[in-house]
C-alpha cells in the first residue's frame, strides 16, 4: 500500500473508512431490531449469529484501520488550530467508542466460555475467563457505547457536511477520493 496522497486519502484508507461506516450502521440497526425479537421468532437465534460474525469482521477492519493510520502519513488536517484539535479529539473518541462496543460485544458473546463462530468458517476463541455477571455488565456497556458511537458518528457526518457546504474546504472530498 502506498502513502496517502497530500490532497486525498489513499484508496485503501477510503475503503476501510466507508466499509467500517456501513458495518457500524448495519450492526446498530440489526442490534436494535434484535432487541424486539421474541423467543419464537425465526430470527431469534440466527440474527445474533450474523451480528457477531459482522461484529468480528468490523473488529478486523478496525485493526487494519489502526495499523494503516499508524503506518501511513495522513493528509494534513484543514481548518483553524482549534478545529484541527477538535477533529483529532473527535476521531480519537470515535475509535475509543468503537473499541468499547466491540469489546463489550465480544464479552457478551463469550460469557459462557465458548468462542464465537465467524460465518461458520472458523471460531474465534473465548480469550477471557468468564466473570460474574459478565453478560449483563457487558450488555449494558454495549448498549450505551453503541448509542454513543452512533451519536458521535452522526456528529462526524454532519461536521463533514459542514466542512463541505459551509466552509467549502476539501475535508469531505478527500475522503471521497477527489482531489482537493
Amino acid at each position: 500500500m502506498q502513502q496517502n496522497l497530500p490532497d486525498r486519502w489513499h484508496s485503501a484508507s477510503r475503503v476501510l473508512h466507508w466499509s467500517s461506516a456501513a458495518l457500524i450502521a448495519g450492526l446498530f440497526a440489526s442490534g436494535w431490531w434484535m432487541t424486539g425479537l421474541s423467543y419464537y421468532d425465526s430470527w431469534y437465534h440466527r440474527a445474533p449469529w450474523w451480528h457477531k460474525s459482522f461484529g468480528l469482521t468490523l473488529t478486523a477492519l478496525l485493526i487494519l484501520r489502526i495499523a494503516a493510520r499508524l503506518a501511513f502519513a495522513r493528509p494534513p488536517a484543514l481548518g483553524h488550530r482549534h478545529a484541527r484539535r477538535a477533529a483529532h479529539v473527535g476521531h480519537l473518541l470515535l475509535y475509543l467508542l468503537l473499541c468499547a462496543v466491540l469489546v463489550a460485544g465480544y464479552l457478551i458473546s463469550t460469557a459462557e466460555g465458548r468462542g464465537v463462530s465467524v460465518f461458520g468458517l472458523f471460531e474465534f476463541p473465548a480469550l477471557v475467563a468468564p466473570f460474574r455477571d459478565q453478560a449483563t455488565l457487558a450488555g449494558t456497556m454495549h448498549w450505551y457505547a453503541a448509542w454513543s458511537l452512533i451519536v458521535a458518528g452522526i456528529g462526524h457526518a454532519l461536521l463533514a457536511l459542514k466542512h463541505h457546504f459551509i466552509d467549502r474546504d476539501a475535508t469531505l472530498t478527500r475522503m471521497l477520493g477527489r482531489r482537493a
